[in-house]
């Protein structure tokens, strides 16, 4: 697959809704990759600051929020401007994924977005319980949505880098291991097959282990919140309590953790926010790390979807969760976060131009099969980014090539109903993304998150099995 070539043809109004980092990073993908009408596509944003490169395209901008009170007022009007039927490009934060969604569902229109994001004030909002205002639910309220409304025309679900790409690698991942391991099973057709390959390979935890090295030419100062992606929605999923899909072959929960009345059963969640929560990592060129566990929506989604049950019974789950390590500077950030009490710096930056050297290494770590732990994922410098997109650094387009393979596979598969990364074809959408991922590789290595500690610190471990949380988890 090419980084040059139409991919697709789109005849109907596209609505862009958010034109951040991700917004702007996507916008020239799509114009690559897919044949559509300019005059009929349309961004919709609160921020001004970057409208240059819509007029300078001849692209209709609506400088304005997007609220509970007119998402309905303002997107109706445009999905239905037809002709053709029109799909929706949801790249924004603070507005509601599952309400827009069924806006779109109701008008006959598609739907692509790269997390499940609620209104402002549900993850502060103290009356009701962290379950409720919990990753976890979200995607819940995302599944109720699609049995009340089965069906219809295709809607993607969390559609990014992670959550999203990492869901089609560990599927990747997963052929790999069993290749390896002269595993003779047919490749899966079904979840239940995917599950039980997984079971027969012997995984028992999946990292969605990254390491961004990106850095400045000019260090943080003091007082300023430094990242390469969003700050306003890193710093918001960061603060939320850790979730992590809870696998089967864990023996204890972990001290300060509880379990959710409802839905799936597939995670739990810590009391603590993710940005104050560490865990032991590997990626192939950082090696051994610290990650932050953040909250995401495939840690619960891949292990959900992995789950094997037999007459009714849970009989296998892997332990998958984000253990992430972003560019230095964001590090520094959140421990400058953390000394406020958790209160934003007053300045913040976004690095794009000024970003020196660096990689995003963003791939899915398997933990158990009897060689040792398998990683497979992105390693995407800046300068290859730079070579391969406009207006991207190397985490942005890890998310944008994501994005656009969506909206491809929407295309071809229009009438698929709501569906989230784990359901869809993983081979064609890699095929998509692989031209803008920079090197694509997998790796086997021999860590395990008990190397030396018994010698350096005597520590309460469970020797027996070292994929064990209770291992993982840094206290």
């Amino acid at each position: 697959m090419s980084q040059n070539g139409v991919h697709a043809h789109f005849d109907g109004p596209i609505v862009m809704v958010g034109f951040g980092s991700i917004g702007k990073g996507t916008l020239p993908l799509l114009e690559r990759h897919i044949a559509f009408d300019r005059s009929k596509f349309v961004v919709i944003a609160p921020d001004d600051t970057d409208r240059n490169l819509l007029d300078e395209r001849q692209i209709r901008f609506l400088h304005l929020a997007l609220t509970k009170d007119n998402y309905r007022e303002v997107l109706a009007p445009l999905i239905t401007a037809g002709p053709g039927r029109a799909m929706v490009v949801n790249l924004s934060v603070d507005t509601s994924s599952v309400d827009m969604m069924a806006l779109a569902k109701e008008l006959d229109a598609f739907y692509i977005d790269t997390v499940v994001e609620p209104w402002p004030g549900l993850y502060t909002n103290r009356a009701l319980s962290p379950s409720a205002r919990s990753n976890y639910a979200l995607r819940e309220s995302l599944l109720d949505l699609r049995r009340r409304k089965p069906g219809g025309v295709t809607a993607v679900s969390c559609c990014g880098a992670n959550p999203g790409m990492v869901s089609w690698m560990v599927k990747q991942a997963l052929l790999d291991v069993a290749a390896d391991l002269d595993i003779k099973l047919a490749e899966p057709k079904s979840r239940e097959e995917w599950a039980r390959l997984m079971r027969h390979a012997g995984v028992k935890g999946i990292h969605i282990a990254e390491r961004d090295t990106q850095r400045a030419r000019d260090p943080k100062p003091r007082g300023k919140f430094v990242n390469t992606w969003s700050v306003e929605g890193f710093v918001s999923e960061g603060l939320q309590p850790s979730e992590l899909g809870w696998g089967t072959h864990e023996k204890t929960l972990p001290p300060g953790s509880s379990t959710h009345s409802f839905g799936c059963e597939a995670a739990i969640y810590l009391l603590r926010p993710g940005a104050g929560t560490r865990v032991r990592s590997w990626t192939p060129t950082a090696r051994a790390q610290h990650g932050f566990l953040v909250t995401h929506n495939e840690s619960i989604s891949i292990a959900d979807y992995f789950t094997l049950r037999e007459d009714g019974k849970v009989v296998y789950r892997p332990t998958c969760h984000y253990a992430y390590h972003p560019c230095d500077d964001a590090v520094l950030s959140l421990h400058e976060l953390a000394g406020k009490t958790w209160h934003l710096q007053s300045n913040k930056r976004l690095m794009m131009d000024e970003i020196a050297k660096g990689i995003d290494e963003l791939g899915v770590l398997l933990m158990g099969p009897q060689k040792g732990v398998y990683w497979y994922g992105s390693r995407l410098t800046i300068e290859e980014a730079r070579r391969v997109a406009p207006h991207n650094n190397a985490t942005s387009l890890q998310v944008t090539a994501a994005v656009l393979a969506g909206v491809v596979w929407a295309i071809e598969h229009p009438r698929s109903g709501l569906v989230e990364p784990d359901e869809m074809d993983f081979a064609r959408i890699l095929e998509i993304a692989l031209p803008y991922l920079g090197e694509v590789v997998g790796v086997w290595g021999e860590w395990t998150p008990l190397a030396d500690r018994e010698v350096l610190f005597p520590e309460d471990l469970d020797r027996e099995d070292p994929w064990q949380f209770k291992n993982i988890r840094v206290v």
